[in-house]
This record gives C-alpha cells, structure tokens and sequence, in this order.
C-alpha cells in the first residue's frame, strides 16, 4: 500500500486549487509526479464559496466547502497501480485553508 505524505496531499490540493480557479464547479482529472509515483486525480466536486470584504476595498471568494459528486485517487508505479490510503476528507483539509 502506499502511504498519501502531506506532500502529497499538499501538491494535489494546490494543483486542485488552481484548476477550480474561481469556479463554482470542477469536473477533470489531473496527474503529478511524486518521485518514483504517478498520481492521478479524477474529480467533479461542487464548490461552495462565500466572499470576505477588506477594508481597503478588497473582495475575495473564499472556499467553504467542497463536496465530491465523483471521486477517484490513483497511485502507480513501475510495476503497475497500487493501493493508496487517500482521503478526500484530508484534501479537503489541505484546500480549504489554503
């Protein structure tokens, strides 16, 4: 089995992060290479958000939650896929303190 580091969950949030932009919807899928492991991503997620005023006049969309319509994390190596103990509820961790 392969273990999910915080690295990992880390790279896969802030790649997550950018592909969702200001989107209230994601649906792809996305790969990174993690050493000697390629990781694969597939998602389509409703994004909900709300807006934080500044008082200098700055507006920002903030992640409150993400919820997962579909969900799978693949993990593979040169002899082929592997088990991994990936959980969404940890990505999640990672994306909305970002």
């Amino acid at each position: 089995m392969y273990t999910i580091s915080s690295k990992v969950y880390l790279e896969v949030a802030e790649r997550l992060s950018a592909l969702i932009g200001l989107s209230h919807y994601y649906s792809g899928s996305f790969e990174i290479d993690f050493g000697e492991v390629t990781c694969r991503m597939v998602l389509s997620a409703v994004v909900y958000r709300h807006q934080e005023s500044f008082p200098e006049g700055r507006i920002v969309d903030i992640i409150d939650n993400v919820v997962p319509v579909w969900w799978e994390f693949h993990t593979v190596t040169e002899e082929g896929e592997v088990i991994n103990d990936f959980d969404f509820a940890e990505l999640k961790e990672y994306l909305l303190n970002m």
